[in-house]
């Protein structure tokens, strides 16, 4: 696999042809994708359900998410006929985290229990990691690029390259539904115990210089 050569042939694709070529170069067994049903979520899941609804859907279920996000995967999973799976972390290492509210004293760790060492245990049965990452969402993002080799997996962002403007005419031009947050000054939806209203991922983590849960890092 030649991540170059990667990058070079996907960036003069459309969305659609970069997913029709991911099935070209590899076998839907070797691909993991994940989504948090959150404010752009509808976009990619829409464009994967038009080409091969029997791909695998990654759902981290931290047990903190806000009920809306709840309500809006049950939504996006029937009217696109979503094949989702659930990963969640171990009982006992969830329950020290809401004890503890570890939110607050250590976001960074409550993270890694909750939603990187779930997924983590997935990885190795994957050759390429698909999410809905775009450069406009943070710094970090920013410097991204398509194909990337990420911690012994190769991570794959088709929607990189979409500006924001085009990410919300794509969503009203295919009548695509918004989460239902997004109306209430939410921009970018996690937990709920550590999101509040804010432009892009201003309201993550509430105040925190975190802006980044750690599965992209």
């Amino acid at each position: 696999m030649n991540i170059n050569n990667l990058n070079n042939v996907y960036s003069k694709l459309s969305l659609k042809q970069r997913i029709f070529r991911l099935y070209e170069d590899f076998d839907i067994d070797e691909i993991m994708l994940t989504s948090s049903f959150a404010a752009s979520s509808a976009m990619l899941l829409k464009l994967f359900s038009d080409v091969n609804k029997n791909q695998l859907i990654y759902f981290i279920d931290t047990r903190y998410h806000f009920n809306e996000t709840l309500i809006y995967k049950q939504y996006l999973t029937k009217l696109y006929g979503l094949n989702v799976k659930d990963v969640k972390a171990d009982e006992k290492n969830h329950n020290e985290t809401k004890i503890n509210k570890t939110w607050i004293k250590d976001p960074n760790s409550c993270c890694n229990i909750n939603k990187v060492n779930p997924l983590e245990k997935l990885k190795s049965n994957y050759k390429i990691w698909v999410s809905g990452l775009m450069k406009w969402q943070s710094d970090n993002r920013s410097t991204l690029n398509f194909f990337e080799q990420r911690n012994g997996i190769v991570k794959f962002y088709p929607l990189l390259d979409v500006s924001q403007e085009e990410r919300s005419l794509f969503i009203k031009e295919h009548h695509l539904p918004f989460h239902p947050l997004i109306s209430k000054g939410y921009f970018s939806i996690g937990c709920e115990q550590c999101t509040q209203p804010g432009e892009g991922r201003m309201g993550r983590w509430n105040n925190n210089p975190k802006t980044e849960c750690g599965l992209h890092l």
